[in-house]
């Protein structure tokens, strides 16, 4: 497709915050209900959508991000019609990436054709393990054999652009069991996977359960061995790391995360969902009840120029292939110039990124850059 020059690259960013049980580590907003308010909700955020799109007549929408919760426990019919709806109000690239996080357990082959139908075209599936134990440990409501009945359903849908989610540094995970769900993972060749650590968050059950008692967790030379293991096996296979957590096949990288990191400019709707719009970053409601009234704003904050700047290397120095220097490499000249010389950066044509060192301590050195 050629692409109008004079039109500006935006995102979009759809809510769902439903899911059948919340899983114990989580801490996302999000939490289960019944039909009737998941169809009350389906409603106002339609309400919210309608019209929306008069306000950006210069944009065209390189992605659109079903995000949760899982939205895959909406009726078929009712995510449909909110892609619809976006479509309707936005102008839309061709090739536009349109993905739906889901679980196993809650999709089917119908459904999964009625996505493609729609217009989905990228599904992200969350695995985390493929041992029971530790699915069962985390709070997930499936098992390995139902998650792969719903890969092989989506697979047999037609869906040729696949995310799957994995964690380690699990409670009771090995390091060799951790190896059994790489490799068994790969066996099934996903187009994109995601790699993650658990993070105790507070608030959660497992904050309550561990937090403040390690032994319960693999030690921290296992969950290294881990984070050596993901980046070791999926080169192996083919995959290249594009960001710290995530990897895919030549041509697979999820445009809604480089999207993000990149600060491209991006639009949310739904329950607490955020947009970057110009440099102000805005946040809907979080009170559900208040949502569902149609009371739908919550909080705007104009970015500084401190804030956009450090956004800029926080964010960009994610990808593998970093940002270029731009107008802010002169305010961090400095603090680059040190970092190179511990060699947690290096600067090529005018770029710089994190080397193999930096992305092993990325928290210490993306934390440098903040004012």
């Amino acid at each position: 497709m050629i692409k109008n020059n004079k039109m500006r690259e935006l995102e979009l960013y759809v809510h769902i915050p439903f899911c059948v049980r919340k899983c114990a580590y989580c801490d996302f907003l999000s939490a289960p209900a019944g039909r009737e308010v998941q169809e009350a909700y389906v409603e106002q955020l339609l309400r919210e959508i309608r019209g929306s799109g008069s306000a950006f007549g210069e944009y065209e929408v390189q992605s659109i991000f079903f995000g949760g919760g899982t939205p895959g426990i909406l009726e078929t019919d009712r995510l449909c019609q909110v892609l619809t709806r976006l479509k309707q109000e936005f102008a839309c690239a061709e090739d536009a990436e349109v993905t739906v996080e889901t679980n196993p357990g809650t999709v089917s082959e119908e459904k999964l054709c009625r996505y493609l139908e729609a217009g989905v075209n990228r599904l992200s599936l969350g695995l985390q393990s493929m041992d029971d134990r530790e699915l069962s440990l985390l709070g997930r409501i499936h098992t390995w054999e139902q998650f792969l009945d719903s890969y092989g359903a989506a697979r047999k849908a037609g869906f040729e652009n696949i995310n799957i989610d994995v964690m380690s540094a699990l409670p009771g995970q090995t390091v060799e069991s951790f190896r059994r769900t790489l490799k068994k993972v790969l066996a099934l060749e996903p187009e994109h996977l995601s790699a993650y650590s658990l993070i105790i968050e507070e608030g959660t059950p497992f904050y309550e359960r561990y937090e403040g008692h390690p032994e319960l967790l693999p030690s921290e030379e296992e969950e290294r061995r881990m984070y050596y293991d993901t980046k070791e096996m999926l080169a192996a296979a083919g995959y290249r790391r594009y960001e710290i957590s995530n990897y895919a096949k030549p041509g697979y990288e999820c445009r809604h995360n480089l999207g993000y990191w990149e600060r491209t400019e991006y639009r949310g709707y739904g329950l607490g969902a955020a947009s970057l719009l110009g440099q102000v970053r805005y946040t809907n409601q979080t009170e559900l009840t208040e949502y569902l009234k149609g009371n739908t704003r919550g909080t705007s904050e104009p970015l500084t120029e401190q804030a956009v700047r450090e956004e800029y290397f926080f964010l960009g120095l994610r990808k593998t292939d970093g940002v270029p220097l731009g107008a802010y490499g002169a305010h961090y000249e400095e603090l680059i110039k040190k970092l190179t010389a511990q060699q947690l950066l290096e600067e090529r044509d005018g770029r710089i990124r994190l080397t193999d060192r930096g992305i092993d301590v990325s928290n210490y050195v993306l934390a440098q850059f903040l004012d």
